[in-house]
């Protein structure tokens, strides 16, 4: 666990809620600046090589946006920008976010009794001295058979169509119907919790 007198700044550049509970999970303070990139013109045919190059837009945005307010040379300690980007692989096809409630259905109806892999990345920037240090990591995830009432209760409550491939491991309306998970849950829910504080170490 970080020390409790955390020496530098933090900024999560994410408007996940998932991430934001994973990164207050591992004990770090921080603060929150989202992205806002069109996602949709980055094309990578690995999602592995997708997912990096997300979460480096992101990066690039919010650096630009905070060189603008001259934010970037009032930095007196050393401050670690955080970036990330998560992408569901089914059957060999990249998923991220859903376009329609229909597509959304489709994606968890194919999940029920099946499986699909999640690849998420992590990418920290010292806004100090430059350094960039990223990388990524993968789960799978296993499924139960899913039942239409839950799928019509989670298109209902609409956040589904907010994260990557429609699947959120953590909802609870879908974890009991998870059979198994190969790798992390915080991989899965967008924020792998070992790399991030390896990556940190790194880039500090």
């Amino acid at each position: 666990m970080p020390p409790m007198n955390q020496s530098f700044q933090i900024i999560l550049g994410s408007s996940s809620m998932a991430r934001r509970q994973i990164l207050t999970e591992m004990g770090y303070e921080f603060t929150i600046m989202s992205a806002d990139i069109d996602e949709k013109s980055i094309r990578k045919e690995k999602p592995e090589d997708l997912v990096m190059a997300l979460a480096e837009a992101k990066a690039e945005a919010i650096m630009s946006r905070l060189a603008i307010t001259d934010h970037l040379k009032e930095l007196t300690c050393s401050t670690l920008l955080i970036t990330a980007d998560t992408v569901v692989v089914y059957e060999g096809i990249i998923r991220e976010k859903p376009s329609s409630r229909e597509e959304a259905r489709q994606f968890i109806k194919d999940y029920s009794g099946g499986s699909a892999r999640v690849v998420g990345s992590v990418l920290v920037t010292n806004l100090v001295t430059g350094s960039r240090e990223g990388g990524w990591e993968s789960a799978e995830v296993y499924f139960h058979a899913i039942p239409d009432d839950i799928i019509d209760s989670l298109l209902e409550e609409g956040i589904i169509l907010n994260v990557a491939g429609g699947l959120m491991l953590e909802h609870p309306l879908t974890l009991p119907l998870v059979d198994t998970v190969i790798g992390t849950c915080d991989c899965v829910m967008g924020l792998s919790k070992t790399l991030t504080e390896e990556l940190i170490q790194e880039a500090l």
